[in-house]
């Protein structure tokens, strides 16, 4: 089941996820309509704070992207079509030792049109659970490893906009401060009815 998206401005995209402790039926319920949410959206990401949730919990699906990265997971490279769409609970990312950032262009789905080059570190360690509660150990670089930190960023109240340089960040303050009028009156709207 698809859920609506939280667009910026919503105090929900800054708050820090909460550990999740609890592995069941509800998150695998939860973890399914947010990967359903995320592909209706097109999009190759989403963290549980864009559809209203402070969990650290976030999906991936990278399998219609140019594959130009590198994977490992549990220390083998399977293809991408068996592992996923990937849910990713309770992650902890460490930056591979000696890697390079580089700035590529970002967009984000809680930020509609809206795109901006950012800065990130090319390769990345994580350890995280599955839905299920089982742990892994996921070695990525690319696209791959850019998306995952985009979205644990979100799990810990960060946006994609916060990252930005100064200027590109000013480029975009019109178009920021008008999708952030929209939601506020469409908070009040609600609020109202």
């Amino acid at each position: 089941m698809s859920l609506p998206i939280v667009r910026y401005n919503n105090p929900l995209l800054r708050k820090k996820g909460a550990p999740v402790k609890v592995f069941g039926a509800d998150l695998v319920a939860l973890a399914n309509d947010m990967i359903d949410t995320m592909h209706e959206a097109r999009g190759i990401g989403l963290a549980a704070q864009q559809i209203g949730r402070a969990l650290q919990l976030c999906v991936v699906d990278l399998r219609e992207a140019e594959p130009d990265f590198r994977w490992k997971i549990d220390g083998a490279r399977p293809p991408l079509e068996l592992f996923m769409p990937l849910v990713i609970v309770n992650p902890v990312i460490a930056v591979a030792r000696g890697t390079e950032e580089f700035v590529v262009e970002e967009g984000c789905l809680s930020f509609p049109q809206i795109r901006g080059d950012i800065a990130r570190p090319d390769a990345i360690t994580v350890k995280f659970q599955d839905e299920r509660g089982v742990p892994h150990l996921l070695e990525c670089d690319g696209l791959f490893a850019r998306c995952i930190q985009h979205e644990a960023d979100h799990l810990n109240g960060v946006l994609f906009i916060d990252r930005m340089e100064k200027k590109i960040r000013a480029d975009l303050d019109e178009v920021i401060k008008a999708l952030a009028k929209v939601t506020r009156e469409a908070a009040n709207k609600k609020n109202t009815s």
